[in-house]
């Protein structure tokens, strides 16, 4: 970080803790004509307003913070390149640099020590891969059709799915707009133990054109919408679905079918069921015809690894495979 950004960085925070003490000093002081515990003048509903001060407990807490964050600054990195009175870091890319040992090893650790440094982020995960990596690695040599008998397995599955996947499809796995929920058995890509490892793996990107990039007038879309209703089911304009028929044989074919059933091959969704990723009113239809969606799931191959993903695909599956 350059000396520039190091000061301003230092400043700001120093300055937002100071403005807080000034505030807190600010609003204990009586500032008005209004003797302390007095009516204010105004009431409403039955509920007069007194001058009362801020509460002791309260005060005394916010004190007590402003003292933690500098004797934190103090002591931990925090003020730009100020590397803190303990000379913690959380990682140990640094150690050694120049003197022939590596970071990663027991001398580097030593000579750490030796300088008043923290590895420990570092050491952690290290020791964590030595007492786990052989549990994983016997995860995924277990074919996935036995690990999902393995509860255990599931277990360890289910909180990695917590940990890395819950902010999009949620704790529940069940989703939320523009997330799939992964506890029924409706799948853009196929749900099968292999597919749902390969899309953890390499992730997906689905996209759908604005009118599903075909010549669809403005004027279509309400009739299409009315079609794709028809298809799942509900109650529905038949005059109107039928202008939409037509406009679905434009082109929408190509890639969910001539029987709307969709293609897992492109992740087309199926139009004739009443699972909807983006909504299933007439409303939302007709905005998602109209300006298309596009949805990415990340690939987890580089970030969790293979061995973590298998578990995590066997957890998956079992969701809806009871």
């Amino acid at each position: 970080m350059s000396s520039f950004w190091s000061i301003w960085i230092s400043v700001l925070s120093l300055i937002v803790i100071a403005g807080c003490f000034l505030l807190l000093r600010v609003c204990s002081k009586n500032t008005t004509d209004v003797k302390e515990g007095e009516s204010m003048g105004h009431s409403f509903d039955g509920i007069e307003e007194l001058n009362n001060p801020l509460p002791k407990w309260w005060s005394y807490m916010f004190y007590i913070t402003i003292v933690f964050g500098l004797v934190y600054l103090a002591l931990f990195p925090g003020l730009g390149n100020y590397k803190g009175l303990l000379n913690w870091t959380s990682s140990n890319q640094s150690i050694g640099t120049g003197q022939g040992i590596k970071a990663d090893s027991a001398a580097a650790v030593e000579l750490a020590a030796k300088e008043g440094q923290y590895v420990q982020y570092d050491q952690e995960v290290k020791h964590a891969n030595e007492k786990y990596g052989p549990i994983f690695a016997a995860y995924l040599a277990t074919p996935l059709e036995e690990l999902v008998k393995n509860q255990e397995a599931l277990k360890v599955g289910g909180r990695l799915f917590l940990q890395n996947c819950a902010q999009c499809h949620g704790s529940d796995a069940r989703g939320s707009k523009g997330f799939p929920n992964l506890t029924d058995s409706d799948w853009l890509y196929g749900g099968d133990l292999a597919t749902i490892k390969t899309t953890i793996m390499g992730g997906r990107h689905g996209m759908m054109p604005p009118k599903g990039g075909l010549p669809i007038d403005d004027s279509e879309i309400a009739g299409l919408a009315e079609y794709v209703v028809k298809l799942s089911g509900r109650e529905h304009d038949e005059k109107l679905a039928a202008q939409g028929q037509g406009s679905f044989m434009k082109g929408c074919f190509a890639c969910h079918g001539m029987d709307a059933k969709g293609n897992k091959l492109m992740g087309a969704p199926n139009l004739t069921d009443d699972v909807w990723v983006y909504g299933g009113s007439r409303g939302v239809i007709e905005e998602t015809i109209k300006h298309g969606r596009t949805g990415v799931m990340p690939a987890w191959k580089d970030v969790l690894g293979e061995e973590k993903v298998h578990v995590i695909a066997a957890y998956v599956y079992s969701l809806s495979n009871k």
